[in-house]
């Protein structure tokens, strides 16, 4: 049966000067190699040697998913040059055509997307190989997409920013909704209905427990570089961003998509 293994992990840290865009990178090993999320350049180095610390090249990667195209999680997938790249079509076509006030999804993006030589639009229902398989959960973006892994231990799912962290496993409120918010809640719970093991898209997995609550289930050690916290001028909090809405949402309609409503 297949096995998850966390290459690298997401984290939810922003700045007054924005976000850091840390997303979880995620190494399927079934009858072949599957990566889930790529995130930006800024990890470039970091993906690469997780790949060798586990005896692996870019070349060795069949399969990667890109849960949706936005930048911190879609900027390094011309690094596996070998690999089938599977997206959402509904996220390959509102790429082409996005919002303008979708900030995460520039004018640029669909130009990135077209120099991925291997890139396949995938459906809901799709199966990768046996016991991996692909669930749409549109709401954060529009073809936002779930890996659902079926390990020796039990369903897992690997969520991108479907369920970003555990705060929106608990509150069912998408950390950030750019298509549709009645679709990200529900999307928010079919995801807790496949899998009690959630792999998100910027935070440490954990395991969903009956009480509502949430059990992180692995360990990770962040270490800050250049940064004196002695410095007046530099403080740090736990307080979180708000959930954001982008506006303007009654604009996300299928028609942008090219489908009939």
């Amino acid at each position: 049966m297949p096995t998850v293994d966390v290459l690298l992990h997401g984290e939810s840290i922003a700045t007054n000067y924005g976000s850091i865009g840390y997303c979880s990178t995620l190494l399927v090993r079934g009858d072949r190699n599957i990566v889930v999320d790529t995130g930006h350049v800024g990890r470039r180095r970091a993906l690469l040697e997780a790949l060798s610390e586990r005896g692996l090249g870019p070349s060795d990667i069949d399969i990667a998913v890109m849960t949706h195209s936005h930048w911190d999680h879609a900027q390094n997938y011309d690094v596996l040059d070998s690999a089938e790249v599977l997206i959402h079509e509904w996220e390959r076509r509102y790429a082409r055509n996005p919002h303008p006030n979708d900030w995460a999804t520039p004018l640029w993006t669909s130009a990135m997307l077209d120099t991925i030589p291997n890139l396949k639009e995938v459906e809901d229902g799709y199966e990768i190989e046996k016991g991996v398989r692909i669930l749409h959960t549109p709401g954060h973006s529009a073809g936002t997409m779930a890996v659902i892994v079926d390990t020796p231990e039990g369903p897992v799912a690997i969520t991108g920013d479907g369920v970003a962290n555990a705060q929106v496993a608990i509150t069912k409120v998408n950390a950030n909704v750019f298509w549709n918010d009645e679709d990200s809640r529900r999307s928010i719970e079919r995801v807790l209905e496949e899998a009690e093991v959630i792999y998100p898209g910027h935070d440490r997995p954990f395991r969903v427990l009956g009480s509502g609550g949430v059990e992180h289930i692995a360990t990770r050690q962040l270490v800050f570089m250049g940064v004196d916290l002695e410095d007046p001028n530099v403080s740090v909090t736990a307080e979180r961003r708000p959930p954001y809405v982008m506006p303007d949402l009654d604009g996300q309609t299928m028609e942008r998509l090219g489908y009939e409503s």
